[in-house]
């Protein structure tokens, strides 16, 4: 445990807790597990009575253990900084910047370069305008309440999902109504509204977990960090809370250097901030992360992938919500057969499904605790066509780690409305066609009378219109005479009267058609993959001797923090000029390793590196050949000197396995020195 912590060092913390890094605008992530709200039957009830103590007792241990690690958790955030530490803020030490290092190269590989996406880098500060015409402005919040005479600030749907599930799992004494009541708070919990949330926060009595005073009724509170623009503070601007929007307000020149051509993908690896109300769960909810995201654009009639057949025969599990309404688990489902039978929407969007689950597993994620769980309907925004979340399975729960989803034209059309600049791409015919299109004939003359120096903003906004909303104009003018528009660059309604708009559809032959693309968004908690990565590599094995159980990290080559150690096998000169020409050697291949000429036993070297998840130590015991041990087996073979860093970078570069090399070159006894 001493090592895991010790590879994420916090500058910040209290505890530890983690960041819902994929929270999107409108987007909610609601309790699954209990869905159906009824009355349990005598038997039912008291079958739930009798699990609920096996759990009560369950509990207890794990809360036991859970607090020793709690207390080393906070011993190292003491030793981290030399300040009090700040909740929700965290520094990377060596081996984890350098495993994070690895897991941003392989996405870069895996995604970036394997998918021919164009990359980009957008500042961290935005001005207001982009995250207003984006929503986040005004829409970006969580519900909070406040200790009334401290003023300490708390998520109020968090006080609240603690309250039921401690209920749950610890209060033996409630019934099976008053438990199947608490699980159906849970299930709708995300749905409730302030007022709500506030009702019951009050019925059940809950009150602040410090000092137990009286609650605030919840309130809106915006998580973005807010900033000014230049010295005159009168350009507001934003801490991103996410870095899609950069790429989406760069969409014209994207499609541009792309050569005018869909389908095509952007992404963007940078550090996103939400100002948490109450970070927890360490790495899970903080508020400084990174995110690596991709905005996929594609004709919203065209949703096939050419590469779908690589990933279409892929099973592994998926929670569709049929599923989860009728209070099933996630199943093995082919990705193919959940494209063909419409429960993933698009050929694109499953793609990338299958895409993530490869990246995931390669990194180390255990493929049975990685599931795929569609959004639920009251999750899903309203223009969302269909999302899904890649949950890890942790000590936390299945935490969302990457959500896939298809959000429609909404980002690029609010763009498009707000800067008045067309965000479309166009698609050539071979033949001109006959088609019925929407005319919007402003007459200027009326409108500039009637607004003046905002006749600009009025005309723009007006043949801006999608055709239900002009076609909706039309019939009110001509039944009523004038109709309240709302002019989103104006901030207000305006009256238009029937004199100041022509309103038509005509049919004209067209050599192009133009449309808003659709998009299709994989986003990455990078913090969180990183943490799950840790739990799923972790584990414990006997010493030789038996006596202590030694920590070890299973990272795969790809990830590990070290690639590669050098030792001695003692101390002798010869061979620690050896060790220092491998070393040169693995320099030179971009090998990361790490040689170690101490006097220690060679046992205790190999524990420290498989503590730190090495997967690979070289052995000098001669001056012509040098023995190599993989970390998990702790096989050796025996390879010349000039061989030992070739071989290495074969493993770890992905060429060859180990079982690879343990077939092509001699097998290596440990011998006592060793053990």
């Amino acid at each position: 445990m001493r090592i895991l912590i010790s590879l994420v060092s916090s500058s910040t913390a209290t505890g530890l807790h983690l960041p819902s890094l994929s929270r999107r605008l409108h987007t909610k992530i609601s309790p699954f597990s209990t869905l159906i709200h009824h009355k349990p039957s005598p038997a039912m009830a008291a079958s739930e009575d009798s699990l609920r103590r096996a759990l009560a007792e369950k509990q207890s241990s794990i809360e036991s253990q859970g607090n020793t690690v709690r207390a080393l958790k906070a011993s190292n955030a003491e030793k981290a900084t030399i300040y009090r530490g700040v909740a929700g803020l965290y520094d990377y030490g060596p081996p984890g910047c350098a495993v994070k290092s690895n897991v941003l190269s392989f996405w870069r590989q895996h995604f970036v370069l394997e998918e021919n996406m164009l990359e980009v880098d957008c500042p961290c500060v935005t001005p207001e305008v982009v995250l207003k015409a984006s929503g986040h402005v005004d829409k970006f919040t969580d519900l909070m309440v406040k200790d009334e005479k401290t003023g300490t600030c708390y998520r109020a749907d968090h006080l609240l999902k603690d309250f039921c599930n401690e209920k749950i799992q610890k209060d033996l004494s409630i019934s099976a109504e008053k438990a199947a009541e608490l699980k159906h708070v849970l299930a709708i919990l995300d749905d409730l509204s302030a007022e709500e949330l506030g009702a019951k926060i009050k019925e059940y009595g809950i009150t602040a977990p410090d000092t137990k005073n009286p609650l605030s009724d919840p309130y809106p509170f915006n998580l973005m960090f807010q900033t000014s623009i230049g010295p005159s503070g009168l350009s507001p601007g934003y801490m991103r809370p996410e870095t899609a929007q950069g790429i989406f307000v760069n969409f014209k020149d994207l499609y541009y250097y792309n050569g005018n051509k869909l389908p095509f993908a952007a992404a963007q690896i940078g550090q996103a901030f939400r100002n948490e109300i109450s970070p927890r769960q360490g790495l899970l909810r903080v508020r400084e992360f990174t995110l690596a995201e991709i905005e996929h654009f594609v004709d919203p009639e065209y949703k096939s992938h050419p590469k779908y057949s690589e990933v279409a025969d892929l099973e592994f599990l998926m929670f569709p919500r049929e599923l989860q309404i009728s209070a099933q688990s996630a199943k093995k489902i082919q990705l193919g057969e959940a494209v063909s039978k419409g429960i993933v929407n698009n050929e694109t969007l499953g793609y990338f499904i299958g895409r993530v689950y490869l990246f995931l597993t390669r990194l180390g994620i255990d493929k049975d605790r990685l599931r795929f769980r569609q959004h639920l309907a009251n999750e899903m925004a309203h223009y969302a066509a269909d999302c899904w979340d890649a949950e890890i399975e942790s000590s936390y729960g299945w935490i969302e780690c990457v959500g896939i989803a298809d959000r429609s034209a909404y980002d690029l059309h609010a763009h498009s409305e707000k800067s008045g600049v067309p965000l479309v791409a166009h698609e050539k015919f071979s033949e001109p066609k006959e088609v019925e299109k929407l005319v919007i004939a402003s007459v200027k003359k009326e409108l500039g009378l009637a607004f003046k120096g905002n006749q600009k903003k009025v005309v723009e906004a007006l043949e801006a219109m999608n055709e239900k909303e002009a076609l909706d104009m039309k019939a009110s003018l001509e039944t009523k005479g004038e109709v309240e528009f709302y002019v989103c660059t104006l901030g207000e309604n305006v009256t238009i009267k029937k004199n100041m708009v022509s309103i038509s559809k005509e049919k004209k032959k067209e050599h192009q058609r133009t449309f808003t693309p659709s998009v299709i968004e994989p986003s990455f908690g990078i913090g969180r993959i990183i943490y799950c990565l840790y739990e799923h590599s972790f584990y414990m094995r006997p010493s030789k001797a038996g006596d202590e159980q030694l920590n070890v990290f299973r990272f795969p080559p790809l990830v590990a923090p070290i690639k590669c150690t050098v030792f001695p096998l003692v101390q002798n000169q010869q061979y620690e000029d050896v060790a220092k020409i491998i070393s040169k050697s693995l320099t030179a291949a971009g090998i990361s390793h790490k040689i170690d000429i101490t006097g220690t036993s060679i046992g205790k070297r190999y524990a420290r590196t498989d503590e730190l998840g090495v997967p690979f130590a070289i052995t000098v015991d001669s001056i012509s050949s040098v023995t190599i041990r993989e970390r998990d087996s702790k096989d050796q073979i025996r390879v010349d000197v000039e061989e030992a860093a070739p071989v290495v970078k074969s493993v770890t570069d992905g060429h060859k396995t180990w079982a690879d090399v343990w077939a092509n070159f001699p097998h290596h006894s440990s011998g006592p020195v060793e053990d």
